[in-house]
């Protein structure tokens, strides 16, 4: 194996200097062992000198710029992965570092006209173009046997997306997150390069090494993926900070919401809804279920959920019919959810939610992450771990009621709002009491709490009016209970004057 300065020498020059058969031997602890050493200088930012040509390409250009799929990495190789390479231009002009493992060896790839097609839009490209690589996605055979759909992808910054069997690629995961909506500024680490283990015949998962980078902290990332009904991405990272991480986010979570019937700041709209997740669920330390429907407020909006040792959290789309979306193009019924897991105790701190104003459904809006009550110190080594579920259901045995929609309209009263939410699940089989609505509001006051059957989903619907009592802001509780016992989940709401 080369020696530590001599593997940091290849990574830096790399880019610089891409010889196609570059080979290194490689075992699990080298991204770790890199990892270490590069947290011991300040940080400097991949780059790669382009010509003319490549420099500023606009989005139509960097569609020119085609992968040749015949040319796809193990194609013919009789295994269930394939991976097609993406390359850089438009918004992806940080060149990422690609290597194939196979048998302890590692080989990078180079970015290149055997690889790549150039059409048209693209004047003057010179042989050899396109010269690097943004990312990769992984493809194989999850929907039907003899096809390969793709299925996860990396590319840019620290940013990857998964979907499960006959899903469409929705919100977004992240390596970090670092100091976001805090004052100063977010900051974004970015994956410099990627070490892509080759399966064995019969394999079920794939195995990818990635190595994180900014100006904080570095990191070596595992991520061992699974393509299934729930595709499964288990992550171990071990982080090396630069300088302490006083607001650092854990399994960061980017998704979109623009309107939906618990929120519709924007009514002009035809569908009933567009959005990639409609809620925030966590199951927490003790063992009770949160859901939190978004929203799109006119002001940015921080919600921190406070526990010890939670047990999962992520952002969910409930929302699983077309008519709930009528949308023949965007299909949001088919985005995944997007679920947490953490391998180990996490102690204290807390799941934040940050919903960000949007006009328009292009722009991700929605941020959830674990927040740790203390943050990795610099110059000592930080593991964690974590399971990830992109599905359609939430991954945990829970026997409560669970929030199935919620409505928001008019009140009564000018200065009220009417609120509607159903319920359903196996506490609500088979009961022959009705279950008691108890709603609270923080600042405000609650009226017309009342509770029904609803026939269509097998549940019950409460309804309620807020007057928030000229206040703008209110904090809603709601869950439903038999006797002593809680047999729903909480239901959370923060109200906003529009």
């Amino acid at each position: 194996m080369l020696g530590m300065s001599a593997r940091l020498g290849d990574l830096s020059r790399a880019l610089a200097e891409p010889v196609a058969d570059a080979t290194t031997a490689f075992n699990p602890t080298l991204v770790q062992s890199i990892a270490q050493q590069l947290s011991t200088s300040e940080f400097a930012s991949p780059s790669l000198s382009l010509p003319d040509s490549f420099k500023h390409l606009g989005y139509d250009q960097f569609r020119d710029v085609r992968f040749r799929t015949d040319q796809a990495i193990w194609r013919g190789d009789k295994i269930d992965f394939e991976l097609q390479l993406l390359p850089m231009g438009w918004l992806y002009n940080t060149p990422v570092e690609l290597w194939l493992v196979d048998g302890g060896q590692a080989q990078r790839l180079k970015a290149d006209s055997n690889l790549f097609s150039i059409g048209p839009l693209i004047k003057d490209a010179e042989p050899g173009a396109p010269y690097g690589f943004s990312g990769f996605r992984v493809h194989g055979p999850i929907n039907r046997p003899e096809y390969f759909d793709e299925y996860i992808v990396y590319q840019g910054a620290s940013y990857f997306r998964a979907v499960g069997r006959d899903q469409l690629y929705g919100l977004s995961a992240r390596g970090l997150a670092i100091n976001t909506a805090r004052p100063g500024g977010e900051e974004f680490p970015l994956f410099r390069a990627f070490w892509i283990e080759k399966p064995k015949q019969g394999d079920r998962s794939i195995v990818i090494h990635a190595l994180l980078d900014s100006e904080s902290t570095t990191g070596a990332y595992r991520f061992q993926v699974e393509p299934g009904e729930a595709t499964t991405v288990d992550v171990d990272a071990t982080l090396y900070p630069r300088r302490p991480l006083t607001h650092v986010g854990f399994g960061p979570l980017t998704s979109m919401y623009l309107h939906g019937p618990g929120h519709h700041r924007i009514d002009d709209d035809f569908r009933p809804a567009v959005h990639d997740s409609d809620g925030l669920a966590i199951f927490n330390g003790n063992s009770e279920c949160i859901w939190r429907p978004l929203t799109n407020p006119r002001t940015l909006q921080t919600s921190a959920f406070l526990d010890k040792n939670v047990k999962g959290f992520g952002l969910c789309q409930r929302a699983r019919s077309f008519q709930a979306f009528e949308d023949l193009e965007a299909r949001y019924e088919k985005r995944p959810t997007l679920w947490i897991e953490p391998k180990a105790t996490w102690g204290s701190g807390y799941v934040e939610l940050i919903e960000i104003p949007t006009g328009e459904e292009i722009h991700d809006n929605v941020v959830a992450y674990w927040k740790p009550a203390k943050g990795p110190e610099a110059g000592t080594a930080f593991p964690f771990g974590y399971k990830m579920y992109w599905t359609k259901e939430l991954p945990i045995a829970w026997s409560g009621a669970s929030t199935l929609a919620t409505r928001v309209g008019r009140g009564k009263l000018e200065t009220t709002t009417k609120f509607v939410v159903d319920f359903a699940g196996p506490a609500l089989a088979g009961q022959r009491q009705m279950p008691v609505a108890v709603v609270t509001a923080n600042p405000g006051t609650v009226t017309d709490i009342s509770v029904h059957d609803n026939p269509e989903t097998g549940g019950v619907r409460v309804s309620f009016e807020l007057d928030p009592g000229g206040t703008e802001l209110c904090e809603l509780r709601l869950a439903l209970r038999l006797g002593d016992q809680q047999i729903s989940e909480t239901w959370l709401y923060r109200w906003t004057k529009s």
